[in-house]
């Protein structure tokens, strides 16, 4: 616990890109658990929740739609706990390149999430 709080001392310190990623991470993660969950439609029996094997649309029950608030908070929190150890053990390069890639990954998100809902 004593190398983590040290390292995120050094990363507001002399990482302030690293330190912005990790903000914009957290923050977007937030907002795709707000849309997530402000898109659930409980009134609904069945909807799209993913995609088919075929290139079709599953049906299934809305409660099966709270992945996608889970990993908005996985994103959000989790990764930045990774991103400081890759810190402590990698260096900045490798934690900005895992910042990224999270990055990607949370726009992957809204734009699955997007297009379930639209197809429901």
């Amino acid at each position: 616990m004593k190398d983590f709080k040290e390292d995120i001392k050094k990363i507001y310190q002399s990482e302030r890109i690293m330190l912005t990623l990790m903000i914009i991470n957290l923050l977007a993660s937030i907002a795709l658990v707000i849309f997530s969950l402000v898109k659930l439609n409980p009134s609904s029996s069945i909807i799209k929740v993913g995609y088919g094997d075929i290139g079709g649309y599953r049906d299934g029950s809305w409660t099966d739609l709270f992945a996608f608030p889970l990993l908005a908070i996985l994103f959000g929190i989790m990764h930045n706990f990774i991103a400081v150890r890759i810190y402590h053990k990698r260096g900045a390069g490798m934690t900005k390149f895992f910042l990224i890639i999270t990055s990607v990954l949370i726009v992957g998100t809204f734009v699955v999430l997007t297009r379930l809902i639209q197809e429901g």
